[in-house]
Order: structure tokens, then sequence, then C-alpha cells
């Protein structure tokens, strides 16, 4: 097998959407925190569909690299998008975990779980679409570490949601997050064992160009114009001390009518 057919591109692209993905649903997850009702549910949709099709961007850009030699490589375009799908509802169901819960280490724990399994349970799927001439075989012991580091990963990356509100911290603990994730792909990857079995027959699914490529772009533009408007939209406290200016303004003006009045 190998992982690196573009050289180095493809890691390094992975790893960016992985900390963009990452940074945004932090942001999100923080906006939620700070807020109560339907905006509390909004940002951590947000959140959700933010770090989900971050790891799934982050996933088959690093797939984009990987080749085995004597035999051409196809995607089954259902089990891919269902990848996606289950990607973004569990880790939803974990962020929203930690949005609601009301103990916070029980918060970090169930969340940090739930979005870990989401993490890992993308990576398997997207590597149940893989369709190439012979069999692929897994280590259960390298398999059961990359779950581990799946869910330790996003329970420290939950942990920087709830206690990181500076940028400096929380574009540190993105960097990490993505540091994480990318590290259990390839631990995912290293425990997978191709058996090419050379055939001269039709592979069925979309190639990477045909399919991945085209939806990887997509939702990377999407990651990044989010990422734009989030940064620049006001947090809850700005809000809060907007309003509060505007009243003090009326106060003010209604002061000076009743002052000037006749």
């Amino acid at each position: 097998m190998h992982h690196l057919s573009y050289g180095w591109l493809t890691p390094v692209l992975s790893y960016v959407m992985a900390c963009v993905g990452a940074a945004l649903g932090l942001r999100c997850t923080v906006r939620a925190l700070a807020s109560e009702g339907q905006a509390r549910r909004n940002w951590l949709l947000s959140a959700a569909v933010a770090i989900g099709s971050g790891i799934w961007t982050m996933h088959f850009v690093a797939m984009l690299g990987f080749a085995v030699p004597g035999t051409a490589i196809r995607y089954d375009v259902p089990l891919t998008v269902l990848s996606l799908v289950v990607a973004v509802v569990v880790v939803g169901a974990g962020t929203f975990v930690v949005g609601h819960a009301r103990s916070r280490t029980r918060s970090l724990l169930m969340g940090g779980l739930g979005t870990g399994l989401g993490v890992a349970a993308m990576h398997y799927i997207g590597m149940a679409a893989l369709r190439l001439h012979g069999e692929i075989s897994y280590s259960p012991l390298i398999v059961g570490l990359s779950v581990l580091i799946a869910v330790v990963a996003a329970t420290a990356a939950l942990w920087a949601a709830l206690t990181v509100h500076s940028t400096a911290g929380a574009t540190v603990a993105s960097l990490v997050m993505g540091l994480a994730v990318s590290s259990m792909h390839y631990t995912g990857m290293a425990a997978a064992t191709v058996h090419p079995t050379p055939s001269g027959a039709a592979l069925p699914g979309a190639t990477a160009t045909e399919f991945i490529f085209p939806l990887t772009v997509v939702l990377g533009s999407f990651l990044f114009l989010t990422s734009a408007f989030v940064a620049l939209s006001p947090t809850a406290q700005q809000r809060r001390e907007a309003e509060a200016a505007m009243r003090r303004l009326h106060d003010v003006e209604a002061r000076g009518i009743t002052m000037t009045g006749p």
C-alpha cells in the first residue's frame, strides 16, 4: 500500500481540513454554551456538521493519496455518503450531550465517547466503501488502538470547548485535534492489510476524481466560508453588551426628553 502517491500534499492538506473542521466545531460549541433555546440548538447543529464534515474531508483527502500496486481503486457511492452522514449524526449526538447535560464530567465522558465512536465509524465505513481487486483484513489490536485515539481526541476537543475561550487557546486546541484525527486515520490505515488478486475485470463504483474529489472540494469550501461567518458574527457576550449600550442610550435620550419637555 502507498499513502503518499502525491507526496506530502494529501497528508498536509488533510491535516489542514481536520484543523479547520475542529476549529469551527469548537467555536460553534462555545457559542452554543453561551446561548439558550433555539440559538443553542442551531449552534450545536453547526458544530456537528463542522466537526463531522471536517473529519470526513480529512479522511478522503488522505485517501486521494492511497494506492495499491496491481489494482485500481473505486468507491461505493452510497457507503461513502453513509460515512459522511454517520459522522455528522454521531458527532451531533456527542455535541448535544455536552450542550445540554448538567454534569460537566458526565457530559465530557459521554460526549467524548459518542463523538469518538462517530469518528471511528466514519473511518471504517469509508474503508468498507473501497472497491479493489483483492481483500482487506484488519488487525484487531490496531483497530482498537485507533478507536481509543478517536475517543481520547474527541474528549480532549470537547474539554477544550468547555474550558478554552481565548482565540489563541482555541487555535492550539484545533491544531491538537487535527493532529489527533490524522493520527487516528493513519493508525486505522496501519491496521489494514490488502491482499491483491490482480484481475482485468471492471470494478464497480466511482473513481476518486469522479466523486470523492468534487465532494471534498464542496465540503472544504463550506467549512472555510462557515468559518468566516462564525468569525465575523458577534458572540452572545458581544450581543448582550450591545443591547446594554442601546438601553443606556435610550435611557439618556428619555431623560433628555423629560428635562426639555413642557
